[in-house]
């Protein structure tokens, strides 16, 4: 089940929409939670959210660079690591990439991936009732997970009609 109404990745839309959308939440989170979205860190959001793919780090800072902002890979890196850190964004381990969170941050988020192996393409879903499964069956062999990335490869729907 996906997570919010807005369209997916893998339909047409005004992504500018949910771009804004996801802006809003994130000043009223960082606002709620007394943290800095400095310039820097409010442009790589911006930069994440710009479409609906993960980007590497090197891509985020190639272009802060062109646009002023930093040079050096920490100043991408710090910035990735507080969108993390915070709920703002997500690493896609698969494509060892970063990709703005859209999700509203509710209590007990839970995101899967769905990666288009064709057009990259990412769609966050929100994957509760999959981590619960996998929590209950875990905790019946004495594991207690930490942390759950789920990362699902395939094609969008849009690809797959034209292959």
């Amino acid at each position: 089940m996906l997570h919010h109404n807005m369209p997916t990745a893998f339909e047409r839309h005004d992504h500018s929409a949910c771009s804004h959308a996801a802006l809003v939440r994130a000043d009223e989170l960082a606002a709620a939670r007394g943290l800095r979205l400095t310039p820097v860190r409010r442009r790589v959001l911006e930069i994440l959210l710009e479409r609906h793919r993960a980007l590497g780090a090197y891509e985020v800072l190639e272009r802060l660079s062109a646009e002023g902002l930093g040079k050096q890979p920490p100043v991408a890196y710090r910035a990735l690591d507080f969108l993390v850190e915070n709920g703002l964004a997500h690493r896609v381990q698969r494509l060892n990439a970063f990709a703005a969170c859209q999700s509203d941050h509710s209590d007990g988020h839970a995101p899967a991936f769905l990666i288009c192996r064709v057009c990259q393409n990412v769609e966050e879903m929100d994957a509760a009732t999959l981590r619960s499964a996998l929590g209950s069956q875990a905790d019946a062999l004495g594991f207690e997970v930490e942390r759950l990335t789920i990362e699902a490869l395939g094609r969008c729907a849009g690809c797959a009609a034209e292959e």
